[in-house]
């Protein structure tokens, strides 16, 4: 696909990008093919981001573009009220089967967002189904990021995202304090040693509101949006002690972790950390076709749906939930990632892709680097009165010479396709010094 010679940019609201910018110096993609892009001048760009953590089993892979195209020709769409199609049940039940414990349940959506929206509502619908009304707080993190409907950006702590809906955001929520800066984690290979007590925040406000008052806490395992924050030692179990102490439930926020990003199905299997409700989008389809879902214990499944004597038991769903195409793009995503034992792969990665990384130490204004899996964050010095300028700048400069990035305030954020081999981190790695050394 090349672009039209008379293309106009201007009847587009692009989402989360300085609009004005972009159209002055736009950066068009064409086409994609394992891992690179191509733009529309014809120009080879290597994926370092898997698009926007979502392409974990690399750019059109012939087996997951003809199921999809299988689907289209045979079953396009069908209602999932009082209705259903096999692909949907398939599925559910294909991933059951890769989910850890009792998360046994499906309930699909059509992005993070809205999985993030459904898990708010389905910890409502439990705690209602036990008799227990008064769980109505929600406590996410600072820095965390749940997506853009008004329960995700509620329980999310990125300022900027929530400052502009300020008066408008649900009642009853809390935040945890992040658990990046602490001096001793900078430059971290792997999970960081301190900053594990920083979850007794939780415990300070369960003592606050009274631990019978709290829903729910939501976070991401690794917070990837704010930076890639890796969490302590210790951290997370700490969280699910606190949860079982007081009857809340835990959910993990696993639309980046999911689906081989730490080198196992799932960040809870990665840290043996089992929640009560679980998150992903992205993965699931190889960013194929929109899809999300919750994976929900069996026993949270059971009560919102046994609380019920008859009829509707959870009055919430959309219309694209279990869309035959995405479900079909799922279901072929799930053969490639088992065939070619992608999640195996990308543990047996991580080592060679750390010490790449960390390679980049001593690269002009880089301050810090962090890692796990095939995920990491550089994060560069700000320039005074212009966060975000610096790592903007490198975008655009990798960009211009053959390699995607992700950058947030003054961090890059790197997350390629699992399907990367030793010769691609060398590659981007040379690129991204090679940009920072320009940068100076």
């Amino acid at each position: 696909m090349s672009a039209p010679t008379a293309l106009s940019l201007e009847q587009l609201w692009m989402p989360f990008t300085a609009n004005k910018a972009f159209k002055k110096a736009p950066r068009l993609l064409a086409s994609a093919k394992g891992m690179y892009y191509k733009d529309v001048d014809g120009n080879s760009i290597l994926d370092g981001t898997a698009g926007l953590w979502c392409v974990n089993a690399g750019h059109a892979r012939d087996r997951i573009v003809e199921a999809i195209a299988q689907s289209a020709a045979t079953l396009d769409y069908a209602p999932g009220f009082n209705m259903g199609h096999p692909y949907q049940f398939e599925l559910a039940s294909r991933l059951s089967k890769i989910t850890p414990g009792d998360l046994d349940h499906v309930f699909f959506t059509n992005s993070g967002s809205e999985a993030v929206d459904s898990a708010l509502k389905i910890a409502i619908a439990y705690h209602k189904s036990r008799g227990d009304t008064r769980r109505t707080r929600f406590v996410g993190r600072q820095r965390g990021y749940h997506g853009v409907g008004f329960g995700g950006i509620s329980v999310g702590g990125i300022p900027a995202n929530r400052q502009a809906y300020l008066n408008h955001l649900l009642p009853n929520v809390d935040h945890l304090p992040h658990t990046h800066g602490i001096a001793g984690n900078v430059f971290s290979k792997g999970q960081p040693a301190h900053g594990a007590d920083l979850a007794d925040a939780l415990e300070a406000l369960a003592a606050q509101h009274g631990g019978d008052t709290i829903s729910a806490v939501i976070v991401e395992p690794v917070a990837g949006s704010t930076g890639v924050l890796i969490p302590p030692v210790g951290y997370l179990e700490r969280l699910r002690a606190i949860c079982d102490t007081h009857g809340i439930l835990l959910i993990f926020d696993e639309v980046i972790t999911g689906f081989g990003r730490l080198g196992a199905p799932f960040a809870a299997d990665h840290f043996g950390v089992l929640p009560d409700l679980m998150t992903v989008a992205k993965g699931i389809t190889n960013g194929n076709v929109p899809m999300g879902a919750v994976f929900v214990r069996h026993g949270i499944y059971d009560s919102v749906v046994n609380a019920s004597q008859a009829g509707i038991e959870f009055f919430h769903g959309y219309t694209y939930s279990g869309h035959p195409l995405a479900c079909a793009a799922g279901l072929a995503t799930l053969d490639v990632y088992k065939e070619e034992g992608l999640f195996e792969r990308a543990a047996g990665l991580a080592h060679y892709w750390q010490e790449a990384i960390h390679s980049l130490r001593g690269r002009p204004h880089v301050i810090d680097i962090r890692n796990l899996g095939l995920v990491a964050g550089i994060e560069l010095e700000s320039r005074p009165g212009a966060v975000g300028a610096r790592a903007m700048d490198c975008h655009v400069d990798c960009f211009h010479n053959g390699l995607l990035i992700r950058t947030t305030a003054d961090i890059i954020a790197l997350s390629p396709p699992l399907i990367i081999e030793k010769s691609h981190i060398d590659e981007l790695v040379d690129k991204l010094g090679k940009a920072l050394d320009r940068l100076a």
